[in-house]
């Protein structure tokens, strides 16, 4: 099937995928939604199953992306009775919900994917960075291999769950009023879960079109001729620029902070490729836990200096010719802990991207010759043509910087005014800000503490976790690719595989030992709290306000919120505490 062809099936299977779950509307109406939060697709499908009242279960999950999707799996085949709830409307997590214009993955299969072998044995991609289509088959197939969906209920949000210490089990609360109690709580929300909106003035008043980017309707948006807009040069932002800037009558993107973004190297893979590389497969993915990023390389055994000028410049390009992230997490091991060193490989970053764009203003603001900051200190998006789209007469960059002084005043019916006075006449804008990152899945879903307290008030001052995957006073309840694991510093199906493996053994554990329940206690909290910032503090992260350090979120504390030590390291680090139950309270059954 060619790609046009798929794409269309794909268009059709979605609109009625949309017309048999939602009340019917019309395309007018749905350009005049703009989707701020999970709970407005909230809805029940059933009353059986899954989607009972009053469920009783061994774990309930959260989320069925990588890390739902890996752990549903794993408990089943450890023998507990598991539901899953998910706010979408099948397997994929992000894959769901990132259907804007160019979505992409930005880690190469197959390291981007999971290791269990009934799944990678019967499937092959078309390229090495999917996009989100391919990707939302990949977890149909999935889903269909391990028989998933007879214990999931979709379109089910949370909105609340509470511990009851005498019961020794949750109870959790929906947006719809269902109930379910569960011995074990999982969090897989990921770290894009909550989305961020700014509160940008007058933002009603736009009567064209406008989603943000993870709110993208199934059917698309028709932007051939169009006055376009993107808001934010983020990883969706690059790739609706991608798309749009050839079709578009006009598309300015209103930029905050350059994207110092890298060529992805994307490339077609034949059957006969893959089919080669299988009997390799496992190898390839006990290999990726050994490197900091969970991917297929790791950084350079030598620091910078080591090489002389002319060496150094080959060696960059050869991570440049290489594609994807080899430029960042394949580079010298120094120069995410060295400025000196970090320059060097920013000016090979800024000789390189500033060569594509013919005009000086537009050079300059996209890729300027001093650094916004380190190279690397934000998570590179990666490319395929983006830096040529504005030596299209049609794009250009609009700088909203706190430096330029032009910030966003407000939207009128037409479009948007900048503070230098001038008015953006516009048709669709795309809403590319990004979300309440890291923390704002567990923070959203009304989790109550036993102390009585909401996680959403005692994170406000700061994210405090146990190994990245329990909170003090949430007994019996685990979170992964979230804070404090090396969730947006590395591969996620790595992360997950690694975390959904340690949530596995705890459980097993728990049980075993005929424990009611575990609690983190808060002096081990205090200790990991300090390790995720030792190993932040001695790197360049927290010199810039990141995603790494909190993200954008006015108020959000600017706090390292990722373990900065690698795979490697974390694996070994949370696993040595699980033989004697090291930092947590225990309470055995009848206790």
């Amino acid at each position: 099937m060619q790609q046009s062809e798929l794409k269309k099936v794909l268009s059709i299977r979605s609109l009625v995928e949309l017309a048999g779950t939602h009340d019917v509307q019309t395309s007018e109406d749905q350009e005049r939604v703009l989707h701020r939060d999970l709970s407005e697709y909230g809805r029940r499908r059933s009353t059986t199953g899954p989607y009972a009242d009053n469920l009783d279960v061994d774990v309930l999950i959260v989320g069925a992306g990588f890390g739902g999707t890996f752990l549903l799996y794993e408990m089943r085949k450890a023998g507990y009775k598991t539901v899953l709830y998910e706010a979408g409307t099948s397997f994929g997590g992000t894959w769901r919900w990132n259907r804007y214009p160019g979505a992409r993955v930005d880690s190469e299969v197959p390291v981007y994917e999971l290791s269990i072998p009934e799944v990678w044995k019967e499937w092959t991609w078309s390229t090495n960075y999917p996009n989100y289509q391919e990707l939302q088959q990949y977890f149909d197939h999935v889903d269909k291999v391990l028989d998933l969906s007879r214990d999931c209920a979709f379109e089910t949000c949370v909105t609340g769950a509470e511990f009851d210490e005498q019961s020794g089990k949750w109870n959790v609360r929906t947006v719809d009023g269902r109930t379910a109690k569960a011995q074990f709580l999982i969090v897989a929300a990921g770290f894009a879960a909550k989305r961020y909106i700014p509160d940008f003035n007058t933002l009603e008043k736009f009567k064209g079109t406008m989603f943000h980017s993870s709110f993208w309707p199934t059917d698309g948006v028709d932007v051939r001729g169009k006055r376009c807009a993107v808001i934010g040069t983020g990883a969706s932002g690059v790739q609706i620029a991608q798309e749009w800037g050839p079709i578009a009558g006009e598309l300015k993107v209103f930029q905050r902070t350059p994207n110092l973004a890298i060529p992805m190297g994307k490339r077609d893979l034949s059957v006969e490729e893959q089919s080669r590389l299988k009997p390799f497969y496992p190898e390839l993915y006990a290999y990726r836990e050994t490197t900091f990023g969970g991917l297929c390389f790791d950084f350079s055994k030598k620091n910078t200096f080591d090489d002389s000028p002319s060496q150094r410049q080959e060696f960059y390009q050869q991570l440049w010719d290489h594609g994807g992230f080899a430029f960042w997490l394949g580079n010298y091991k120094d120069y995410l802990y060295d400025a000196k060193a970090n320059r060097e490989v920013y000016n090979f970053w800024a000789k390189k991207q500033r060569s594509r764009i013919h005009d000086p203003r537009k050079r300059d603001l996209l890729c300027p010759l001093e650094p916004p900051h380190p190279f690397g200190v934000k998570r590179p998006c990666l490319e395929q043509n983006f830096y040529e789209q504005f030596n299209r007469p049609n794009v250009d960059v609009v700088d909203i910087s706190e430096a330029s002084g032009n910030a966003i005043v407000e939207f009128t019916e037409t479009g948007i005014k900048t503070a230098d006075g001038s008015h953006h006449e516009l048709d669709v804008i795309a809403i590319a800000t990004g979300f309440d990152i890291t923390t704002g899945g567990m923070t959203s879903m009304g989790l109550k503490s036993v102390k009585g307290t909401y996680l959403q008030d005692e994170w406000k001052k700061a994210a405090h976790t146990y190994l990245g995957t329990t909170v003090s006073g949430y007994p019996n309840m685990f979170h992964l690719y979230g804070p404090h694991g090396p969730t947006l510093l590395s591969n996620g199906p790595t992360s997950v595989e690694i975390q959904g493996r340690w949530i596995r053994d705890a459980i097993n554990k728990i049980n075993s030992q005929k424990l009611k329940f575990i609690d983190p206690t808060e002096e081990a909290s205090m200790m990991w709290k300090n390790r995720i910032n030792e190993l932040s503090d001695i790197s360049l992260f927290p010199t810039t306000k990141s995603t790494y350090m909190g993200g954008s979120l006015p108020g959000k504390a600017f706090e390292q919120v990722n373990y900065a030590g690698g795979m490697s390291k974390y694996k070994e680090e949370i696993n040595a505490v699980l033989p004697d139950w090291k930092g947590f309270r225990t309470v055995a059954v009848g206790g």
